[in-house]
C-alpha cells in the first residue's frame, strides 16, 4: 500500500520559517516527479513547487520564488519544502504529490497557518 505522509506544519508568525516533509512508503520515490500543492479555505488547490525525479529540475509558482525551496532525498524516500519569510497568504493545507507515468498519489496534507 502506497502512503505519503506529510509533517512539519504549524502555526508561525509573519516572517517565520518551516520545513515540511513528505515521507513515502510502499513506493520507490526515485522514479517519481514530486510536487507540493496547497489549498487555502474557499480556494482551489494550487501547485506551489515541483521537482523532477532526480532533483535536477525544480519549478515554483511566482508567489513563493525566492522564499521556498523544494528538495528530495531519494535515499530516505522523502520530499521536503523549506519555507521562509512566510506570509499570511501562505496559510493553507499543504499536500505532497507523486507522479510517474499514469500513477499518482497524494498525501493527507499538513496545515500551515501564518499569523500577521
Amino acid at each position: 500500500q502506497v502512503q505519503l505522509v506529510e509533517s512539519g506544519g504549524d502555526v508561525v508568525q509573519y516572517g517565520g520559517s518551516l520545513r515540511l516533509s513528505c515521507a513515502a512508503s510502499g513506493v520507490t520515490l526515485s522514479r517519481y516527479a514530486m510536487s507540493w500543492y496547497r489549498q487555502a479555505p474557499g480556494k482551489e488547490r494550487e501547485l506551489v513547487a515541483a521537482i523532477s525525479s532526480t532533483g535536477e529540475n525544480r519549478s515554483y509558482v511566482d508567489a513563493v520564488k525566492g522564499r521556498f525551496t523544494i528538495s528530495r532525498d531519494n535515499g530516505k524516500n522523502t520530499l521536503y519544502l523549506q519555507m521562509s519569510s512566510l506570509k499570511p497568504e501562505d496559510t493553507g493545507r499543504y499536500y505532497c504529490h507523486a507522479r510517474w507515468v499514469v500513477r499518482n498519489y497524494w498525501g493527507q496534507g499538513t496545515q500551515v497557518t501564518v499569523s500577521s
